[in-house]
């Protein structure tokens, strides 16, 4: 399979668990029907960004794996005949809870999962009361449609995940994001697209969107949306999503690009892991 059809969603909270999974069914199922063969969710799809708090109460939208949700989009999955990349919060067992992506293949069967690395907590993002750090490494899931990696939101500060996946094989690396304006608006627009051309791969960026003032009332988040797709030359696949509407977008990636493009750059045959001590070091 050389052209891939992708989709990907930005979604506004609409106030309640089950009418945000809802909303994504109905998200999947449209974009199947207008050829979709896999399509990623935002980060905590499911749910309000919670870290905007540190309140035990969210607690409750964690769920093991597997569970409701996870068997409930296998289903979705296996009828429609599509990937679907999950992002939801996982409890491991009572109080070892992580902000988790489960890659589910076409079939239904569970691909794997990844757990997020880098925990930020900072105003508005108060992960660490949430979630253990990831400790799965960097999987890379072979599906129907290629090799997928993911890295969740604040991970896409650092480059070394972007690079592990690149070497492990990644060809569409799907990276869900609860982000805010402020700070992280130029990066949204540079990191990708640098991760991209660094790796030679494709790179999903889909963010929430929309004021969260049903939860949060005057200290909610507003979040800027402006989804895109980057391929491995650095340039955006279409247009970047809205700022501020809910929705999916389709876009085609052709893999083939990957060939093309790292044969041009040779980044991977001129990389000098002997010389990067230092950047492993604690």
């Amino acid at each position: 399979m050389t052209v891939v059809r992708v989709a990907f969603t930005q979604a506004t909270w609409t106030g309640d668990k089950e009418s945000m999974i809802a909303l994504h069914e109905d998200y999947t199922r449209k974009a199947v029907a207008e050829g979709a063969q896999i399509i990623g969710y935002q980060e905590l799809f499911y749910g309000p960004y919670f870290g905007i708090t540190q309140d035990p109460k969210y607690y409750a939208y964690a769920e093991t794996i597997p569970g409701p949700t996870v068997d409930r989009f296998r289903a979705l999955a296996a009828e429609l005949g599509v990937v679907i990349v999950l992002p939801i919060y996982e409890e491991d067992q009572p109080g070892v809870l992580y902000n988790t992506t489960v890659v589910i293949d076409a079939d239904g069967t569970v691909a794997g999962m990844y757990r997020k690395h880098h925990i930020p907590h900072l105003p508005k993002f108060w992960e660490k009361f949430y979630f253990r750090p990831g400790n799965l490494g960097w999987p890379v899931f072979d599906t129907a449609v290629g090799k997928i990696g993911v890295t969740i939101c604040y991970d896409r500060h650092f480059p070394e995940g972007w690079r592990v996946l690149g070497l492990a094989g990644a060809e569409i690396v799907f990276n869900p994001n609860a982000t805010a304006p402020g700070v992280s608006n130029r990066l949204w627009q540079i990191e990708q697209p640098a991760a991209a051309i660094a790796n030679g791969y494709f790179v999903v960026a889909n963010n929430r969107v929309g004021l969260e003032d049903n939860e949060y009332g005057d200290e909610a988040v507003n979040f800027y949306g402006s989804s895109y797709i980057v391929g491995p030359d650095g340039n955006f696949v279409g247009e970047v999503a809205s700022s501020t509407e809910s929705g999916f977008e389709i876009r085609d990636v052709d893999l083939e690009q990957i060939r093309t493009v790292r044969e041009r750059w040779q980044f991977f045959r001129d990389r000098r892991p002997d010389a990067y001590g230092p950047i492993v070091a604690p």
